[in-house]
């Protein structure tokens, strides 16, 4: 079949990465960025030559870093270290010791003077014109001269732009070309024709960047991490770091439901749910429990799946697992791989359409774009068609418009745990109200509704972006706590 190439190809695994908490823009990218910056080191000059690095925050990077540990992303990505692999005790004690002992290992490789309370500026003042998530590197040699500076841009769900990639919107990996471009719904409705699955038409999409087994082996690996993280927020206790002393509640309502029984392994634990009989408010806590597990996780810097942000990371592993656990249907593991790109190509709509930032667009570019996202792909799971995943993920997002992002101290805890449980909850009603529905019937349309997110995101204030200056976090005070 012959390849058209379009603006912006996006695959399930740019959406849905593995990566550490508690930020996918504040956090995840910053670290990328850094990591893409030693890469142009080593290509336009050499390590060797490195003296000296700067890194200065601008925006919302700078206002709510400190509680985003965007501090902690930058120093960790110049060791060269990967999110998606390095140790979790790492994580804290590699920059404890470069605060220490004010050296940073250069991509493991130099070792430079390196004070982290001077050499990361965060500019809270001053925002850049293209995203308010801005940051730039600027490496001198040891005498003191200039020898190369780069601004990047974390643009929401870990996605980073170089300064250079700003003029078309896209990375260099995104321009791709696909047996069947999305840019929009009718798009979808054009390639989904004769009863064929979105699941179909997305995995013919991937099958353009790699082979059938090696998605597979990327799809359960990421449904892997999703549910290690499920488990491990279910039963680690205690209180989240960062000074709002915020007491990690998922274990104590798996401990609700399981009492003292001990499960060696999250499937083990997960069997044992799925064979107890529950109600109806029972299901509903168990829901909010996998969320709120999965979002204590992220706000203690532990290994998630951006889905498609770190803030929002809870809501898609929670209803996946409410359709795996407490729904009649037969289920297969290739469920679960539907399940995941039917949520990956609708979050690549919302990217393409408005903005998985929520610096740019509030918090319905998070748990809204999320609850959107898992309300489409239950439905497939359920046996909706095209139609009907498009408009349950329309009714998800239409209830999430006009959401703020004002999280009290910077950090991704206080409204950010909670809400991953309310996203869950709408995105498994605006698949049953779909199901339920006719879509030739619909008033509104995906395309309409992604268009309003973006209106409605230019038109918020800015101080409901992201920035800790408004909502919640103007009205309760706290210090935060450093690591």
């Amino acid at each position: 079949m012959q390849q058209i190439a379009t603006a912006e190809a996006i695959s399930v695994f740019d959406i849905l990465k593995v990566g550490v908490g508690p930020s996918s823009s504040h956090t995840l990218g910053p670290w990328r960025a850094a990591e893409r910056f030693l890469r142009e080191i080593e290509k336009k000059t050499s390590l060797e030559n490195v003296g000296k690095i700067t890194v200065t925050l601008y925006g919302s990077l700078a206002l709510t870093g400190k509680g985003h540990g965007t501090d902690i992303a930058v120093m960790l990505g110049l060791s060269g270290k990967d999110p998606e692999t390095i140790p979790l005790e790492e994580i804290q004690d590699i920059p404890h010791q470069i605060k220490e002992n004010k050296t940073l290992f250069l991509a493991s490789k130099k070792r430079i003077s390196f004070d982290s309370s001077k050499n990361i500026v965060f500019l809270k003042n001053k925002k850049l014109p293209y995203h308010s998530n801005g940051l730039s590197f600027k490496v001198e040699e040891p005498g003191g001269k200039e020898l190369l500076k780069s601004t990047y841009y974390s643009v929401g769900g870990g996605f980073v732009l170089h300064e250079d990639e700003t003029i078309s919107g896209v990375s260099a990996g995104e321009l791709h070309a696909l047996p069947f471009p999305v840019d929009c719904t009718d798009d979808v409705l054009k390639n989904c024709t004769g009863g064929r699955k979105l699941s179909e038409m997305v995995l013919d999409n991937e099958l353009s960047w790699r082979g059938r087994s090696e998605i597979d082996r990327g799809l359960l690996n990421i449904w892997q991490v999703m549910k290690d993280s499920v488990y491990k927020g279910c039963h680690t206790e205690g209180k989240l770091p960062g000074g709002l002393n915020v007491t990690r509640r998922a274990p104590l309502l798996n401990k609700k439901f399981i009492k003292n029984k001990k499960y060696s392994n999250v499937d083990e634990w997960l069997s044992a749910i799925k064979k107890t009989k529950y109600d109806f408010s029972d299901i509903i806590v168990w829901i909010s429990c996998f969320a709120m597990a999965v979002n204590e996780e992220n706000a203690n810097f532990g290994r998630i799946v951006t889905a498609p942000t770190n803030g929002s990371a809870g809501v898609i592993p929670a209803v996946l697992l409410y359709y795996l656990l407490f729904t009649r249907k037969e289920k297969k593991e290739q469920d679960i791989f539907n399940f995941l790109m039917v949520a990956g190509e609708l979050g690549s709509l919302f990217k393409k359409g408005s903005t998985l930032s929520a610096a740019m667009g509030g918090c319905q570019a998070e748990i809204g774009v999320s609850s959107a996202m898992a309300a489409g792909a239950l439905t497939e799971c359920m046996g909706g068609t095209v139609e009907q995943v498009l408009m349950a993920s329309e009714i998800a997002m239409e209830h999430h418009l006009g959401l703020t992002c004002d999280p009290i101290g910077g950090l991704v805890q206080i409204p950010c745990i909670e809400r991953n449980c309310m996203g869950a909850v709408k995105a498994i009603t605006a698949s049953k109200i779909a199901l339920d529905s006719n879509p030739e019937e619909a008033k509104v349309s995906l395309d309409a509704v992604i268009k309003t997110m973006w209106e409605t995101a230019k038109d918020m204030n800015s101080k409901y972006k992201e920035t800790s200056q408004g909502g919640l976090a103007a009205n309760i005070s706290v210090k935060i706590s450093e690591c």
